[in-house]
């Protein structure tokens, strides 16, 4: 016998939904930021945004945000240790005041580019900004094998515990994971017992995750098709996780058509920063409505 639905979960389901359906966003400005190679992502951390590429080696570089311009805080971060190039690709920057920082890594395993492993790393984060190499730094290097393909860490929040999510780049079966933080620190694999928590399918070609905590949104970073057009999908993370595939409450694309690579939202929901892998042009300011 087929269950009835409670008419009340589905008028505030249907609510939810249709919130965010006028969500929509343009492009206000566009910059060229040098120095960072091809930027793979900028991460938002207590005023600082740290945009990460992978220059000769991998780096990350500290600005602040002036009204609608980034500025160099002539901080340079390198991705090494004795001067070689541990994060050669990063993919990612999980950080949250009290857990383990980790950065993702692919690491290409084939002249052509076509197979790659995924790898995260637990990273001493202050001590890090604070030497600006990953000498004495690097906790844990941690064999992402339960990803299909990529690995792009952030933390987010499910039902009042902190989880590290990441997921694939992939046009099939593509998913979003959720790990236990402090059993991902000290895991050698993520198929270890333990440490995968929470999954669901979603959509392909996701570049990295940015998580919207005052509304229990994730952010799905992507390209419409593989490296190429932005998009941003907006799921629900505790009903994708409930049905085991993505809930979207919003899609936004625009007419941008290089590879898009990071995302954040400034501290105010109507403005986000996105990044690209462009030699120039490669950061543009945006500007949003109907996130409530």
């Amino acid at each position: 016998m087929m269950k009835t639905l409670n008419p009340i979960l589905v008028l505030v389901v249907m609510f939810f939904v249709a919130r965010y359906s006028n969500t929509n966003g343009k492009i206000a400005k566009t910059v060229t930021i040098d120095s960072l190679g091809a930027c793979q992502g900028i991460s938002y951390q207590n005023g600082n945004y740290f945009l990460y590429g992978d220059r000769e080696v991998g780096v990350m570089r500290k600005y602040h945000l002036q009204k609608d311009s980034l500025i160099y805080q002539h901080e340079e971060y390198r991705f090494t240790i004795k001067g070689e190039n541990i994060i050669k690709h990063p993919t990612g920057v999980a950080y949250h005041e009290g857990l383990p920082t980790f950065v993702g890594n692919s690491v290409r395993q084939n002249a052509e580019g076509t197979v790659w492993k995924a790898v995260i790393n637990c990273i001493n984060w202050d001590g890090f900004l604070k030497t600006k190499t990953l000498d004495g730094n690097l906790v844990k290097t941690i064999d992402d094998d339960a990803c299909i393909q990529g690995t792009r860490p952030e933390y987010v929040n499910y039902k009042g515990k902190w989880f590290v999510a990441t997921a694939d780049y992939g046009n099939k079966a593509n998913e979003v994971r959720l790990y236990d933080p402090k059993a991902l620190a000290k895991a050698n694999k993520t198929s270890e017992k333990g440490v995968l928590s929470k999954k669901f399918t979603c959509s392909p070609w996701v570049q990295n995750l940015h998580w919207i905590a005052d509304k229990g949104i994730l952010v799905l970073i992507q390209n419409q098709v593989e490296g190429r057009k932005w998009r941003l999908t907006l799921v629900d993370l505790e009903k994708s996780i409930t049905n085991g595939h993505e809930s979207v409450l919003a899609v936004i694309d625009t007419d941008k058509t290089d590879e898009l690579e990071g995302f954040t939202f400034t501290d105010k929901t109507e403005k986000g920063i996105a990044v690209s892998s462009s030699k120039k042009n490669n950061v543009s300011f945006m500007e949003f409505s109907g996130l409530r």
